[in-house]
């Protein structure tokens, strides 16, 4: 089973994402407590494995709680649901600074959420590839598609296969992978994937 632990402000109400979750057979919710200074040593108690935090706070004022959680559980995964401005770059802070903690959008599915905390589980971290693009457009001017499909060749994928997968020609995916080149300053493809895996962005 895996401990779900959900952390809201006072003023937050359950919805549909929150009771899927809960309905999951493999998923155990322990609890929902406040997000306040007192979270991380109530949430000890619970040995949760993973604390979902949907809070109306700024992502760099929920950064010292959820160090603190991951301090008295090192096991535990922190996942933080947020807006996405897509007309606000730098949504997320540095990576140095969040290497723990994963990222969700606010207006997630129940089965987005459900995969998500399952993967978490699973030791993964998650970055939605919105949050992805609005961090490193800041820098970069990087868009969804070119992650995409940078995310794709670093995992094996041949031209041909990103072509298949994502319903492009060869030649657009081409395209993507020459800007992803030009925008990274890298030298080939290869080095514009030990960019943005230096960055923390891909895996």
């Amino acid at each position: 089973m895996i401990r779900v632990l959900t952390a809201r402000d006072n003023d937050n109400g359950g919805d549909a994402a929150w009771a899927g979750l809960g309905g999951q057979p493999d998923i155990d919710m322990v609890g929902t407590l406040p997000f306040d200074e007192e979270l991380a040593g109530t949430a000890r108690a619970l040995i949760p494995d993973v604390v979902v935090v949907d809070t109306e706070l700024m992502v760099y004022q929920v950064l010292p709680v959820a160090a603190e959680l991951r301090s008295g559980l090192p096991s535990c995964s922190v996942l933080v649901l947020v807006f996405c401005d897509p007309a606000k770059p730098g949504m997320l802070p540095p990576r140095r600074h969040s290497r723990h903690v994963s990222f969700l959008l606010k207006d997630a599915t129940p089965a987005h959420l459900t995969d998500s905390v399952r993967r978490l589980a699973a030791g993964e971290r998650i970055v939605h590839p919105r949050l992805q693009m609005a961090s490193l457009n800041a820098d970069l001017g990087l868009n969804t598609r070119e992650l995409e499909v940078l995310g794709l060749a670093a995992e094996g994928d041949s031209v041909a296969d990103i072509a298949e997968r994502l319903r492009l020609s060869g030649g657009t995916v081409r395209n993507y992978l020459s800007s992803v080149i030009a925008k990274t300053g890298a030298r080939n493809r290869i080095d514009a994937i030990r960019i943005l895996r230096k960055s923390g962005w891909l895996r």
